[in-house]
């Protein structure tokens, strides 16, 4: 199992699936699951069943989990002309501390 290279508030943009293209930060990841869950992306309808608490049921919306391979960090933003450039995460030593880069352009995340 690789080591996921994201972190909570990581600004990203989805490259594969029905999400593809949209952009958002990340609320919560799931190590052991490899999957993260982005902020009003991916949404899915959940039916409740009445109970003894709640006598009605309910449809409620709620963000469901992404994998990891279906995300890459977000570099720079979509402007007028141009799309948002987007990357894989590395690392390098700087100063003896290892530090998160962007692949494609070498800057810190």
């Amino acid at each position: 199992m690789n080591k996921i290279k994201f972190k909570k508030n990581d600004e990203v943009i989805v490259i594969a699936g029905r999400e593809k293209g949209k952009t958002g930060r990340i609320e919560s990841v799931d190590h052991k699951k490899q999957t993260v869950i982005i902020k009003d992306l991916n949404m899915v309808t959940k039916h409740n069943k009445p109970s003894q608490q709640n006598t009605e049921g309910s449809i409620s919306t709620k963000e469901a989990p992404i994998h990891v391979s279906n995300i890459a960090i977000l570099v720079k933003k979509a402007g007028k002309n141009a799309p948002a450039q987007f990357s894989k995460i590395g690392y390098l030593v700087k100063d003896g501390k290892k530090v998160r880069v962007a692949r494609k352009t070498q800057k810190e995340i």
